[in-house]
C-alpha cells in the first residue's frame, strides 16, 4: 500500500514579502527533489493561495511505495539539504503519513 507523506509549515517571517519569498523557495527546493530522490513516486508542493495569514503557509504531499521509500527520502542528502533551509525559516511544522490505495 502506498504511503502518502503530508507536511505543512507555518513560516516565521512576519513581513508578507519575505514570507512569500521563503514559501516560494521551499516549494522550489522540494519540487527539485523529483528525479533526484529515487523513491519519490509523486510530489506536490505549494504555497497557500487563498487564505494567506489564516491557513498554514506551505504544504508538501509526496507518495512513496512503502515506509522504506519514505525513510530513504528522509535520509537522502538532497532532502536533508532542503530540510536545512526549511528549518531555518519555519515557526511550526505538522505532518501525517497515511496509507492510500
Amino acid at each position: 500500500m502506498t504511503v502518502r507523506h503530508v507536511v505543512a509549515w507555518r513560516l516565521a517571517a512576519t513581513d508578507e514579502a519575505e514570507r512569500a519569498a521563503h514559501a516560494n523557495e521551499i516549494v522550489s527546493r522540494l519540487s527539485a527533489l523529483v528525479g533526484v530522490v529515487p523513491s519519490i513516486l509523486s510530489l506536490t508542493a505549494g504555497a497557500e493561495a487563498l487564505y494567506v495569514g489564516t491557513n498554514w503557509d506551505v504544504v508538501l504531499i509526496a507518495d512513496f511505495a512503502d515506509q522504506e521509500g519514505l525513510e530513504a527520502y528522509q535520509a537522502h542528502p538532497a532532502h536533508k539539504e532542503a530540510g536545512t533551509f526549511i528549518r531555518s525559516v519555519v515557526a511550526d511544522r505538522v505532518a501525517v503519513d497515511i496509507h492510500v490505495a
